[in-house]
């Protein structure tokens, strides 16, 4: 609380003295100082009929703030007196259910107790799916009506920074823990906030934003964010802005700092201090995220999206790198859950992809240095044997993406560790009889979960998962540890690849010989040797080896070892059976005619499958439901598991790094098995059609920085720029998309102004070996 004591002594007038001190100034013992990534020239900043807020003078530089208050969502404007400015967009999200039939009008009973998902199959029927249609398959998250007047509202997103070792929850009419803007607002009744409209200030950064109907076209607008400068350890304070407004002006408005005032040893903040405040929290996060590859989509809410995902791990994480896998409540932000192998391994995966290295560098370091020891065991109640496969697998593409050794020999034995303990569960199938359905497949849970059930022993199963990761985990170690060029690393990879190449042709074998072909589609299950389906599995056994299914067809999937035909066969099994919702992996559970889950986190890899073979409009449906029902309207708080018939759910950071993931594929994605980059291969065809640009700087891929750029070129064409950066070996193949608006075909194309021969182009991609060459030009004319 000191900062804000200084605060209101330095307040002694409209305008703030110079004396204040600048964000660099107060965090140059905590924080770099900030970058200016968000600052634009003054002449690019309109504020034609925008309404001046306050003036400030901080360090010698005098800020006025405008705010365009025409419409619901417009801009705040920080002009500087030395001829920049600043302009934060506000975004804003139906929360509430729309008017008439639910579920495409679907019964939910049907939808229910379907195997097949109805809903993806309505929303695949004609091609791509509608955006739009999507977002109205199911009713927003946290939208269930609330018509007892005592019952205790749940929050639905959370506000905090980096440094801070716990977060703030967020309620539904703006409230937090300690400050609650009903108190001078009467008027925010819970009817009015079930129909509000949720969004954040500055588009991706964490101000929470509340629009709350009032009467005739008024509005209430609740801001809420935390205090980038606050050095409080446990405790995050806030800023708060309550504003009523009426016919483009401000009615009435109050501003708030943590807690309500209490004489006038603590007195409601200046407006002038709550504006600066802003001013630092923008500046503040511009820095924390200025790493992120950068996106150009035609919707900007995506790439808000994308960017708010890493955000919200900074806030959660206490340091930005403790791992924690919720927030606020128990569950999940106890300790108990710090050490959860998917924690690690989403934050890794994403981070990487998306090019933040410096804080994938501190993941890394700190989970093997305090949640894996010296055995391979990981400080967690319930190791998963899948997930230290792709564990293995991250690390050899943070030095395939790096090429930095300094950590991998850092914590080398733990790594080799995890990797031996893998071979000993290989060798340990391997004693089984041949007429055992396990024989010669790794045996271990599936689910962390498994280790609290009275008998454990039920759960530890030659799941198909965990010899797929395995084969996927050796395979890519073996690769990095022979490139390392370490003591006895030749030896230890040729023992690894040939677990690997045996166990490869066990698992191939088992899954055909546990294929069912007397059902239509073949199904197959989560493991071999299985009587009954996962779902009949459910239904009659108590307790079912079969529990959780959805983990184990997704980590199947995702290490891209079956043969394309095993894989599609999955696929199909899960769609047609009842392990997808809307397109997404389900939470799968026993039939319910009341609703129906998605999975939040761990399906990425069910997603990456799609769009390897090809799967292209399932994959964009994945992303759409992803977004739209699995993540609450504008405040984007994910779930682990989300019904589609409303009401909350519990936050999981894993969930929320889904998206940065998925759009990140759609631009820029990198087959494990082949030496082969796709660009643009699942942009949906309206984002193509849109006439806008599209484009991703710098990521990260095995053969160096890649940038990729998609833009119209005349009336009936399209420009494609992709360029390589790095002194790394090119890929043999570059396969750049171009997916037409309905109704168009590729014509010619031309590469570099030379035409590219027509067995080049097959199904809208253009097939290119750079043979040498690092940057191209795809000019493809349309029919």
């Amino acid at each position: 609380m000191d900062r804000r004591r200084f605060l209101q002594t330095a307040a002694a007038s409209a305008v703030f003295s110079g004396a204040i001190p600048t964000l660099g100034e107060m965090q140059k013992q905590t924080t770099p100082s900030p970058t200016r990534n968000g600052i634009v020239p003054a002449g690019e900043a309109d504020i034609t009929s925008h309404t001046q807020l306050v003036k400030f003078t901080r360090g010698g530089e005098t800020w006025t703030v405008y705010e365009d208050l025409s419409t619901r969502d417009g801009v705040i404007t920080f002009l500087s007196s030395r001829g920049t400015a600043r302009i934060l967009r506000k975004t804003a999200e139906q929360t509430f259910a729309d008017d008439g039939p639910q579920h495409l009008g679907l019964d939910i009973k049907d939808i229910g107790l379907s195997g097949p998902d109805l809903l993806a199959d309505k929303l695949l029927a004609r091609g791509d799916p509608e955006e739009s249609e999507v977002r109205r398959a199911a009713p927003p998250m946290n939208s269930a009506p609330r018509h007892d007047p005592n019952a205790r509202l749940s929050w639905n997103t959370f506000v905090g920074t980096r440094e801070c070792s716990d977060t703030m929850p967020v309620y539904p009419g703006g409230n937090t823990r300690t400050y609650h803007p009903v108190q001078y607002f009467h008027e925010i009744t819970p009817e009015h906030v079930d129909h509000r409209h949720e969004g954040l200030v500055g588009g991706w950064m964490p101000a929470t934003r509340k629009v709350i109907p009032g009467n005739g076209s008024s509005y209430y607008e609740v801001v809420v964010f935390g205090d980038v400068l606050a050095h409080d350890r446990f405790i995050v304070q806030t800023w708060h802005r309550t504003a009523h407004i009426e016919n483009g002006r401000i009615a009435k408005v109050e501003y708030g700092y943590s807690y309500p005032a209490y004489t006038r040893r603590r007195q409601e903040p200046q407006p002038e201090e709550f504006y600066l405040a802003l001013l630092e929290f923008a500046e503040y996060w511009e820095q924390q995220t200025q790493d992120m590859a950068p996106i150009t989509l035609p919707d900007a809410s995506w790439t808000d999206m994308a960017r708010y995902a890493f955000v919200k791990e900074l806030m959660v994480r206490p340091g930005g790198v403790y791992p924690k896998y919720g927030a606020v409540d128990r569950d999940y932000y106890g300790p108990e859950y710090d050490g959860f192998q998917d924690i690690f391994t989403m934050s890794f995966y994403a981070n990487m992809e998306c090019g933040r290295f410096d804080l994938a560098r501190e993941i890394f370091d700190n989970y093997f240095t305090d949640f894996v020891d010296e055995k391979g065991m990981v400080n967690m109640r319930g190791p998963e044997t899948a997930q230290y496969g792709l564990m293995l697998s991250l690390v050899s593409r943070w030095f395939n993406y790096t090429d930095d050794r300094t950590l991998l020999l850092k914590h080398r034995g733990k790594i080799e560790a995890i990797a031996t303990m893998l071979t000993e569960l290989h060798d340990e199938s391997l004693k089984l009889p041949e007429s055992d359905p396990g024989h010669g497949l790794i045996h271990g849970w599936c689910e962390s979960d498994a280790c609290l059930m009275p008998d454990p022993s039920i759960w530890w199963k030659p799941y198909f998962a965990n010899s797929a990761f395995a084969i996927r985990g050796w395979t890519d170690l073996a690769g990095t540890w022979r490139a390392l060029r370490l003591s006895n690393s030749d030896a230890l990879a040729s023992n690894w690849l040939r677990h690997a190449s045996q166990l490869h042709v066990t698992l191939s074998k088992s899954i055909d010989a546990n294929t069912r072909h007397d059902m239509t589609p073949p199904y197959i299950g989560p493991l071999p040797g299985a009587k009954l389906t996962f779902r009949e599995s459910m239904e009659q056994e108590h307790p079912s080896e079969q529990q959780w299914p959805h983990r184990c067809y997704a980590e199947l999937l995702h290490p891209d070892v079956l043969e394309d035909e095993q894989a599609n066969r999955v696929i199909d099994c899960m769609r047609a059976y009842g392990a997808t919702t809307v397109g997404v992996v389900a939470n799968v559970g026993r039939f319910n005619p009341h609703d129906r889950a998605i999975l939040g986190f761990i399906s990425y890899g069910y997603a990456a499958m799609l769009l390897r073979l090809g799967r292209i409009e399932e994959y964009i449906l994945f992303v759409y439901a992803h977004r739209y029902h699995d993540h609450s309207r504008g405040s984007w708080t994910a779930g682990e598991v989300s019904g589609i018939t409303g009401g909350g759910v519990i936050f999981c950071i894993p969930a929320q790094l889904t998206i940065p993931t998925l759009v990140r594929w759609m631009l820029v994605f990198e087959e494990q098995n082949e030496d082969r980059l796709h660009l643009g291969r699942a942009l949906p065809r309206a984002w193509v059609g849109s006439g806008k640009r599209i484009a991703i700087e710098e990521a990260p891929t095995r053969w160096g920085r890649v940038s990729y750029e998609l833009k119209p070129y005349g009336a009936n064409a399209l420009a494609a720029t992709v360029s390589l950066h790095g002194k790394r070996a090119l890929p043999q193949e570059l396969h750049v998309a171009f997916r037409m608006p309905e109704g168009r075909k590729i014509g010619q194309a031309t590469v570099n102004g030379t035409l590219l021969p027509q067995e080049n182009i097959r199904q809208e991609t253009a097939i290119l070996s750079p043979n040498g060459q690092s940057h191209f030009e795809v000019i493809v004319q349309w029919n």
